[in-house]
């Protein structure tokens, strides 16, 4: 990620959901250490594709390298007079995930430390909270030396929102909602992306409370389509076939959550000769995506920011593939 890029969004975003240990862990107020692991999960920029498939709601991810680390802590033995989870304030997903892994595992007597550090903007439509999500449900199974599998990993995420596709491997579709289907569709193609905000939030989960059921399925059609051109271009690492799928999905969605300013980034991309759009399809992101081999990254980033000075945020991405990774604790 661009370092003015980077900086420019810490500004704007405010603060990381963080809490910093006072040491290395060991005998705490929660008890005796049981262990100990860090993760982290990527953010995204929206999704390649989202819509309907029949009556399956789906996404297309679109991992970036803007992460959430996440260390737990665990114990046992600990004091009945002390709450059993120490967690940050307003990481309540996080929270429910952690107490939904160690059940899952077995191990609900334990206590547990949970220490988060995610500079990603919330109510994006950029998966913070699913990478808080996923990264502590990572770093709870191998704190108990368990590596859970991206298919656990999705099914414990399930059970506490809707979320990304970000636990698996490489570019996935997935069924944000139910899980009932799960496929990665190849490695992440050399693809750059420059993302703007241009203001306003969408909860997540208030938003897939609403039934849209009727609008997804009026633009089935453009959604197949997209689909295939994402599926190909994936396929044959191919980031104009992307960057076309990946458009017509972006267009088809203002029927179901319009983005005023969505015309006006399409036509940017296509005057700086990039790929393509994309967007948050429940968020507030808009992406110009770009080829990386023609390493117009930082100038597109730089333009971007001139066209559009009442922009909130601007981001400078790469296109990764996804999965949570073990990393060393800080």
């Amino acid at each position: 990620m661009d370092s003015s890029s980077l900086n420019l969004a810490r500004n704007l975003a405010g603060p990381s959901r963080q809490q910093i240990p006072s040491g290395p862990p060991g005998d705490d107020a929660l008890g005796k250490i049981v262990g100990s692991a860090t993760t982290r999960a990527p953010g995204v920029c929206g999704e390649l594709v989202q819509g309907m498939l029949g009556e399956a709601y789906f996404l297309v991810t679109c991992p970036v390298d803007f992460f959430s680390r996440v260390q737990v802590q665990l114990f046992h033995d600990g004091p009945k007079d002390v709450p059993k989870f120490e967690v940050p304030d307003g990481c309540t997903k996080s929270e429910a995930a952690l107490n939904a892994t160690l059940v899952y595992l077995g191990r609900g007597d334990l206590s547990a430390k949970l220490i988060i550090n995610n500079p990603i903007p919330r109510s994006k439509g950029m998966g913070s909270s699913s990478a808080d999500v996923a990264a502590t449900i990572a770093a709870t199974g191998l704190a108990l030396g368990v590596e859970l599998s991206p298919q656990a990993i999705a099914e414990i995420a399930l059970g506490v929102e809707p979320t990304d596709g970000i636990m698996f491997p490489g570019i996935a579709l997935f069924d944000h909602r139910e899980g009932s289907m799960a496929e990665t569709l190849g490695p992440a193609p050399p693809m750059e992306i420059v993302a703007l905000d241009f203001g306003g939030t969408v909860d997540t989960l208030e938003f897939n409370a609403v039934d849209r059921r009727a609008k997804w399925r009026s633009i089935e059609a453009e959604t197949r389509s997209a689909l295939e051109l994402v599926r190909t271009g994936l396929e044959q690492s191919d980031p104009a076939l992307v960057g076309r799928g990946s458009t017509i999905s972006a267009l088809a969605s203002q029927e179901v959550l319009p983005k005023p300013r969505l015309s006006a980034v399409n036509q940017f991309a296509q005057d700086v000769g990039a790929v393509g759009v994309n967007v948050g399809h429940s968020g507030t992101i808009i992406g110009v995506l770009l080829d990386a081999r023609q390493r117009r990254g930082k100038s597109t980033f730089h333009q971007a920011r001139k066209q559009f000075p009442e922009a909130e945020m601007v981001h400078h991405f790469r296109l990764l593939g996804g999965g949570v990774q073990r990393v060393q604790a800080p």
